[in-house]
């Protein structure tokens, strides 16, 4: 397995994969939907607000994981990990956790403080990230399923609270994601 940086020359077999892999969990409609995300998400987000790293095995892209910037109403540098792909046939092997692994120690080096997530708790507590309240660090939007607001202090620092609204890319803003 090899796991490289993601550059736009991966913009069309990496949206594939998300539309496919969304497809076949969540049926046609939801990989369109989380496909023409990914497209905005490459497409609109200035390059220094985000980092994407993919795995590809024999020349073929298997998996995919974008973090983007997350302004905060602190001084913590912040990224937020979504959305994440692992191609249907290699789920459950590992591969989700050594790709988010991966991107979390380029974001360490690119000395990030704090990553924040809205997942599976059951997933991401796995790759070190913990829950928080929306009152501990508020989201964009309102939260539809508040236990998965997760997050991981990158630096030897706790997880802070930090009062004031947040706001992540122009891709993820949009309340239907929340």
């Amino acid at each position: 397995m090899k796991l490289s940086l993601f550059n736009l020359s991966l913009a069309k077999p990496v949206t594939d994969l998300f539309e496919q892999v969304f497809s076949d969990s969540e049926g046609a409609e939801e990989g369109k939907v989380i496909g023409d995300l990914v497209t905005n998400i490459i497409s609109s987000t200035p390059e220094q607000d985000l980092i994407g790293f993919v795995a590809s095995s024999n020349e073929q892209v298997v998996g995919c994981i974008f973090f983007s910037r997350m302004l905060l109403a602190s001084d913590d540098v912040a990224f937020i990990l979504s959305p994440v792909a692992i191609a249907t046939n290699q789920q459950g092997q590992g591969l989700g956790q050594q790709l988010i692994n991966h991107g979390i120690e380029q974001l360490r080096k690119l000395e990030v403080n704090l990553v924040i997530t809205y997942g599976d708790p059951n997933f991401y507590s796995k790759v070190g990230f913990n829950p928080i309240s929306e009152q501990q660090i508020e989201a964009p939007f309102k939260l539809s399923h508040p236990e998965g607001w997760l997050a991981q202090s990158l630096s030897a620092q706790t997880i802070p609270s930090i009062e004031g609204a947040s706001q992540c890319i122009a891709a993820l803003n949009k309340p239907e994601y929340w």
